[in-house]
């Protein structure tokens, strides 16, 4: 593939993930080449590669027969989901709070408010990765913030598809702990906090 093939496909494997994440694909289903490459304007190459990303992030799955579908959500893959998490973003939060910046606080702080005052249950969930992710930008690991990015991406689809229509604005007293201890550099406490958080992941 040319460079530009490239970037293209990338373009079109993330349009693909937000729809999926967002549920506008079914669990299971097929997702048709043929269309994709001409609602898009790109070839069938681009659209193969972004399925093969879609593939590698858990989202799509190859079935016998029926080609590319979207992967399908089932409780104990939601179950994994959270006991990754849990294991995960601890760790990671315990390494990132002595080494963020004021600058990276100040952003963490913005998305926790942004959370706050969502109205919707997608900005919600956007702002609500962007705060979890931003509070462990200072962890300095960076192939275990990916596998973090990708665990929430995943929760992310879920928490949309099977509870967005209960969702009710509110704000978070667990991610007001985080970012007071963060503030007072209490890398224990933040950690803490995270994981009696993440335990209440349905």
């Amino acid at each position: 593939m040319t460079d530009q093939q490239n970037i293209k496909s990338d373009q079109i494997a993330q349009l693909l993930t937000t729809r999926i994440v967002r549920g506008e694909f079914a669990p299971g289903e097929k997702l048709l080449q043929d269309h994709i490459a001409r609602e898009y304007g790109v070839s069938h190459v681009t659209v193969r590669e972004a399925f093969l990303y879609l593939a590698g992030r858990g989202l799509a799955v190859r079935l016998p027969r029926r080609g590319i579908c979207v992967a399908p959500l089932d409780r104990s893959a939601v179950e994994e989901l959270r006991l990754m998490r849990q294991a995960l973003e601890p760790v990671a939060l315990l390494h990132s709070v002595p080494h963020l910046t004021p600058a990276q606080i100040a952003h963490a702080e913005a998305m926790r408010l942004a959370c706050d005052a969502a109205q919707t249950a997608v900005d919600w969930e956007e702002a609500n990765r962007q705060f979890h992710m931003a509070i462990i930008a200072g962890c300095g690991m960076a192939r275990l913030s990916e596998e973090i990015d990708n665990l929430q991406l995943l929760y992310a689809r879920h928490f949309l598809v099977k509870h967005a229509s209960r969702w009710k604005p509110r704000s978070d007293p667990d991610h007001q702990a985080i970012m007071s201890a963060i503030r007072e550099r209490d890398a224990a406490r933040a950690s803490a906090v995270m994981q009696r958080h993440l335990a209440r992941l349905s």
